[in-house]
């Protein structure tokens, strides 16, 4: 299951309260104070964890505790402080004060950060003789702890997000470039959930890849599936916008990429900039080579893109084009040769 959203509590620890203690030997008069100080409370750590990529652990898991700092003692003993509760987050996770609404946190890969901090420990009377007071009675309670109630929201991190209706045939692509084994199937919204792959190109280059559940017409209004993964899209670097050669409903390749853009767009202006390359997919259903040259030119006569505008034809199914496919988009991501996504007019 993947879960992307979650709310917590986080209660730091409490500083231990100081000690009033006197010194008392046998033989030894007038000791002197040797209360120690409290220990500090424990922090609240925030952890990106590369082997962490959902939030399900903490929809049943509401309110994580640091350890309290212990009190301080006699003979000037130090109370232990309290341990931190370190709390494993996905990298990607948005982290937002669910009271005031303000971005507290952006956790990116290998992040540590101390969400909730623990309290001070309290004072010992030794802290405070003097040579007017040598007998102090005073000593302090230990600092509260920090306590904050999140509203975690996850957003995947990926070179590439692949987007399209659905059965344009994201999650067989996935699975043709990376190890990730989406279910695939012939029916709508086969994906319901984002799913995450590495692509190796060759030992010294790798993608990730995401692959978005299939967008309908709407999307950006909360219509489909699309509406809530939308955002996901957003931590992308290049969209793979991936058309089916033959639609099922008997729609254009051509239709269906401007009803998408259409969705974008209306979800975020940014999201419309975002760099991407055109993959005609499905090519095998087509009987030769000079069809799919064919289709792959009619679309880009009836997009009106130049030559400059990546357009590739692939198949999923087998294989075809997904060599050339990689190596268009490592030199998009990795190389600063990114191309501004085309807008019709």
């Amino acid at each position: 299951m993947f879960v992307d959203e979650a709310v917590i509590e986080v209660f730091a620890g409490k500083g231990g309260d100081g000690c009033v203690s006197f010194r008392r030997e046998k033989y030894v008069s007038k000791g002197g104070p040797d209360g120690g100080d409290g220990g500090d409370g424990g922090d609240v750590v925030l952890l990106a964890d590369e082997n962490v990529n959902t939030l399900l652990d903490f929809r049943g898991v509401h309110h994580w505790y640091a350890e309290n700092g212990r009190q301080g003692e006699g003979g000037n003993r130090h109370g232990p402080n309290g341990a931190h509760k370190i709390i494993k987050l996905p990298a990607g996770t948005l982290v937002y004060n669910d009271v005031t609404g303000e971005l507290m946190r952006d956790l990116a890969p290998g992040d540590e950060v101390v969400i909730a901090a623990g309290g001070r420990g309290g004072l010992g009377n030794d802290r405070f003789k003097t040579s007017t007071n040598q007998t102090p009675q005073k000593a302090t309670p230990g600092g509260a702890g920090e306590h904050f109630k999140l509203r975690l929201e996850l957003r995947l991190i990926a070179d590439v997000g692949l987007v399209g209706l659905p059965n344009a045939g994201k999650s067989t692509l996935l699975s043709a470039v990376t190890r990730a084994r989406p279910k695939v199937a012939d029916y709508p919204f086969t994906t319901l959930t984002p799913q995450l792959g590495i692509a190796e190109i060759d030992p010294a280059r790798r993608l990730v890849f995401a692959d978005i559940p299939g967008l309908i017409e709407g999307a950006a209004d909360g219509h489909g599936l699309g509406h809530e993964f939308l955002r996901h899209i957003e931590r992308t670097r290049v969209l793979v916008h991936l058309l089916d050669v033959a639609p099922p409903d008997e729609s254009s390749p051509a239709e269906n990429y401007l009803a998408i853009r259409a969705e974008l767009a209306a979800h975020s202006a940014d999201l419309a900039e975002k760099p991407e390359l055109i993959a005609l997919n499905k090519l095998d259903v087509l009987p030769d080579e000079e069809a799919r040259q064919d289709a792959i030119a009619s679309l880009r006569t009836e997009l009106q893109v130049g030559h400059d505008t990546p357009v590739l034809g692939l198949s999923g199914a087998t294989l075809a084009g997904t060599r050339e496919l990689l190596e268009a988009l490592w030199t998009m991501t990795k190389r600063g040769e990114e191309r501004p996504a085309w807008k019709p007019s």
